[in-house]
């Protein structure tokens, strides 16, 4: 059972408002899944951006949630960059806010959250590390590149069985301005919805 003010969130998401050019860009990644839940193997699911910090960290955790949701299970989410920096704190807050269970679990310059989405769920363990980190999958998995920088500069993923480009626009540009919590709100909101979509494509 997801935690209710997660849930709560997840129900108010419109699905109808995603375009149909943008439903088109989603429907790769719902066919990996759907694949997957056809042969009933494991599915793992790699968000990838250039500094594995924001948008990387948010389709991860909603992709998670909106699975559970759903009732789909052996589905795993991670993420990762072309390089490591640290998840960028407005990123959890906003998770927060949205009925995530978030706990800062060490300090330093890449600390480590547990991303909590159900009383009984194994948490979403979120920080920045690289592509080839063995934290996450090695093979198998499939490749969605969040950012149209690390998509552009990572054409090849090893390991990754599909690589799948769902490009967001970056909130970072809203760093230190007034709408800073406004731009994170809209881009979680946004790939919340996104998976929200995806996720009740899949017939199981």
């Amino acid at each position: 059972m997801l935690f209710s003010k997660l849930s709560e969130k997840i129900d108010s998401l419109d699905t109808s408002i995603i375009s149909e050019e943008r439903k088109a860009v989603l429907q790769p990644l719902i066919d990996f899944i759907q694949s997957k839940v056809d042969t009933k193997q494991m599915i793992n699911l790699n968000f990838i951006c250039t500094h594995n910090s924001r948008r990387s960290h948010l389709s991860q955790a909603w992709a998670q949630a909106t699975a559970s949701y759903f009732g789909i299970e052996n589905l795993f989410c991670y993420s990762a960059g072309t390089e490591a920096t640290a998840l960028f704190p407005v990123a959890a807050e906003t998770l927060s806010n949205s009925g995530f269970k978030v706990d800062k679990l060490s300090k330093g310059n890449n600390p480590v959250y547990s991303l909590k989405y159900a009383e009984n769920a194994h948490p979403i363990i979120g920080f920045s590390k690289t592509i080839n980190s063995e934290f996450n999958p090695q093979n198998g998995f499939a490749a969605i590149m969040t950012c149209s920088s690390a998509d552009q500069g990572c054409p090849f993923i090893a390991g990754a069985e599909k690589r799948i480009p769902i490009t967001y626009e970056d909130p970072k540009i809203a760093d230190g301005t007034p709408q800073q919590a406004e731009k994170y709100l809209e881009r979680s909101t946004q790939i919340a919805t996104e998976m929200k979509f995806v996720f009740s494509q899949i017939k199981h």
